[in-house]
């Protein structure tokens, strides 16, 4: 999922230059929509390169893992059993908010271990 690593990449470059910035100034900064911009979260969250303090991030150790860690762990049992889910179904079946999921999917990503279709459907890779 190469676009997920590009849209890190657009947010660790925001962060990078400004230091401490808001998911508004993410948001605003790098012109990404929210699922692209949570997903790049959880993305450079697994790679253990962004901390939220307050309500802001930082480059630094990520202290998101356990949150990200827990609804990834969701999404994936979800997609295990069911073999693909679109966005609406691992919501409804995570019962979890959407910037959880997108940050699962982004952890996920960088994992290695989802696929999508051309219908916007998630499955899990097995190599």
């Amino acid at each position: 999922m190469p676009q997920f690593g590009d849209n890190a990449g657009k947010v660790w470059q925001t962060i990078s230059n400004k230091g401490n910035v808001t998911i508004d100034d993410l948001r605003f900064d790098t012109q990404l929509s929210e699922k692209d911009l949570f997903t790049a979260v959880g993305w450079l969250a697994r790679e253990n390169k962004i901390k939220k303090v307050n309500d802001r991030y930082i480059l630094d150790e990520t202290n998101l893992d356990s949150v990200i860690g827990s609804t990834a762990g969701k999404v994936f049992k979800i997609l295990d059993i069911w073999e693909q889910a679109d966005l609406q179904t691992m919501k409804r079946l995570s019962d979890e908010p959407d910037e959880d999921i997108y940050t699962a999917l982004g952890w996920l990503a960088r994992e290695d271990k989802l696929k999508m279709d051309k219908d916007q459907k998630y499955s899990l890779k097995y190599d």
